[in-house]
């Protein structure tokens, strides 16, 4: 081994006081609900543990158990996922012309002339589209989440979740509209 290659080591006595809090936030922004956040960071720290034998210190130990924690919040909604069923709507998908998109970001006002009344007016939207959002079907709140919010691969979600990639997109569409709906009509028209 060359002298410039670094190999990392694991601490597991340090996890707790150097990552639980990134890993808390890390979950409880995929997830929404910081006691199931806490689980699964917990589950994150149980699994490290066990694993700890084939870590290769190929990378630092946050990345390593960012892995872990990733994987464990999508065995999350994998198992919401088989709760309800592998049901599947098939039908053709059509793009929404110049409507599709970032629809959200175009209707948020673009000039602020006080910093704390933006700050206030984005947390209000924040929230109004956290309950848009939790209002959705749960399989069309899981899938949004996981491709819109949190950037998983197409593949990655439809290969977790057992669903086609065009049932991906019908579920993505469908959740913008009925997202752009509750915005309108809670929000935007208010």
């Amino acid at each position: 081994m060359s002298e410039t290659t670094k190999i990392n080591l694991l601490n597991p006595d340090k996890w707790i006081d150097n990552y639980a809090d990134y890993l808390f936030n890390y979950a409880v922004s995929r997830v929404n609900d910081s006691d199931l956040a806490k689980d699964l960071v917990q589950e994150t720290f149980f699994a490290g543990l066990k694993s700890a034998k084939n870590f290769q210190g190929k990378s630092t130990e946050r990345t390593w158990l960012v892995s872990i924690l990733k994987r464990k919040v999508i065995d999350h909604y994998r198992k919401i996922n088989s709760k309800k069923g592998q049901a599947e709507v098939k039908m053709n998908f059509y793009s929404d012309g110049e409507n599709e998109g970032n629809w959200l970001e175009e209707r948020v006002p673009q000039s602020w002339d006080n910093q704390s009344e933006k700050n206030l007016e984005n947390q209000e939207l924040k929230d109004q589209l956290e309950d848009c959002i939790n209002n959705l079907p749960e399989k069309y709140g899981m899938v949004f989440r996981l491709k819109t919010i949190q950037g998983f691969e197409t593949e990655e979600i439809c290969k977790e979740l057992d669903i086609t990639a065009s049932n991906l997109w019908v579920i993505i569409h469908r959740a913008r509209t009925q997202l752009r709906k509750c915005m309108e009509d809670n929000w935007f028209n208010n």
